[in-house]
């Protein structure tokens, strides 16, 4: 678990991050990872000194399963309301199928992560720049996924949640690996949209975090 700004934690399970934000209403989760993580998620806030009874809301980037996939488990345990863009519930709650894997490697994987157990999203995102909950500013960046959503939090000069959006490499930020990306012009184009923004602080569904002024490693990758 490491610390990105005060209250900002990241949660490395395997190749993909959770956060968890503390505020003065409780816990916020963004994402949850894998199928089977939430007693690792359950352990990462015994180590802050929090439990998942305060853990208030859950706040989701997109339905694939690396980042939905302890959704259900937590969302029963903790009782907290999951918000989520109205785009992306076809696949939360089981209406629609996953997307099957493309290649070898990703049927492998696919195969690894397991079934996911669909469930209710309490809050819908419909709107973009809209406030999910105090603090959060809910960004609508299609083209991983049709309804991704990043969030920028209002704290330390500004976090960004980027989820798929954006991803980083060795201190880089790149966009999504086009394999697993729905429309790869629109993503190219929800990572200019983030890069006019402005925030000191970056983190991600996989890679380590960006600090020191973050926005201008996103410039610099829609510069190329």
């Amino acid at each position: 678990m490491r610390e990105v700004v005060d209250g900002v934690f990241e949660l490395r399970l395997g190749y993909v991050n959770v956060h968890l934000v503390v505020t003065d209403d409780g816990v916020v989760l963004v994402d949850t990872g894998l199928p089977g993580r939430s007693p690792l998620i359950e352990r990462g806030l015994h180590g802050i000194r929090r439990s998942l009874g305060e853990v208030t809301t859950i706040l989701v980037t997109h339905h694939h399963p690396d980042h939905v996939g302890s959704l259900a488990t937590l969302r029963e345990r903790t009782g907290a309301r999951v918000i989520a863009h109205a785009a992306e519930v076809p696949w939360i709650g089981g209406h629609m199928p996953p997307a099957q894997p493309v290649g070898v490697l990703a049927k492998l994987v696919g195969r690894m992560v397991g079934t996911v157990e669909p469930t209710k999203v309490d809050q819908l995102i419909t709107a973009d720049g809209s406030e999910p909950l105090p603090g959060f500013t809910a960004l609508h960046t299609p083209g991983h996924t049709r309804g991704h959503v990043s969030y920028l939090l209002d704290r330390a000069g500004g976090v960004l949640f980027a989820g798929d959006a954006a991803a980083s490499r060795r201190g880089r930020v790149t966009g999504p690996p086009r394999v697993v990306t729905a429309d790869p012009v629109r993503a190219g184009e929800s990572l200019a949209r983030l890069a006019e923004l402005e925030f000191d602080h970056a983190v991600f569904g996989h890679g380590k975090a960006v600090s020191g002024l973050a926005v201008e490693a996103f410039r610099k990758a829609v510069a190329g």
